[in-house]
């Protein structure tokens, strides 16, 4: 695949940790802890997305499911998922000793097209009574990309006073610069 068909799909060429939390892309210094750790995993290479052996299929037919249900099923998620398009993989993660689902899943379809025509229109569907945010798989394509749980990522919500912006729910909009109205000086 061609470099910029990878970067076709997202919002910024590469993952930078402390521009991604930055409101308006200036920042040179971490301003919490997590964009702090995320620098640390990204300078001292403490995260690799191609050594996870449970990753497979073909990142450019596969989407992200996030915000699911703890009760959710892969057999329900499937159901679900293939209103879309033929889903040829469907991986619920869960965790390690557990076994509880952790939330999330990763859908690959057979077509591009198909991954595509989820990612618009099962965002913000409800699936066991909970609305799911659906996206690209940024771990595989997105240079640079340091998932969330080492403090990278691009979730996060300006209300929760969490400063990673630019994901698909709240898109990074540089602010508006107004002249400064004269007739309040005094």
């Amino acid at each position: 695949m061609s470099g910029s068909k990878v970067n076709a799909v997202f919002y910024a060429g590469s993952y930078h940790p402390i521009q991604a939390g930055s409101i308006d892309g200036t920042d040179i210094l971490p301003h919490d802890n997590a964009v702090y750790r995320a620098q640390l995993c990204s300078s001292a290479g403490l995260y690799e997305p191609f050594g996870d052996p449970k990753v497979i299929g073909d990142p450019y037919c596969t989407v992200f499911v996030g915000r699911l249900s703890h009760s959710t099923t892969e057999d329900t998620l499937r159901k679900a998922m293939g209103k879309y398009g033929r889903v040829r993989n469907l991986r619920l993660v869960r965790h390690i000793v557990t076994g509880a689902s952790r939330g999330y899943a990763f859908v690959e379809y057979e077509t591009e097209r198909e991954m595509r025509r989820a990612y618009k229109d099962a965002h913000h569907s409800m699936i066991d009574d909970c609305e799911i945010m659906v996206d690209y798989n940024r771990q595989q394509l997105m240079p640079g990309w340091i998932p969330r749980r080492l403090g990278g990522g691009l979730g996060g919500k300006k209300e929760s006073g969490q400063l990673r912006f630019g994901g698909r729910e709240k898109p990074f909009r540089a602010p508006l610069y107004a002249p400064f109205p004269y007739f309040y000086v005094v």
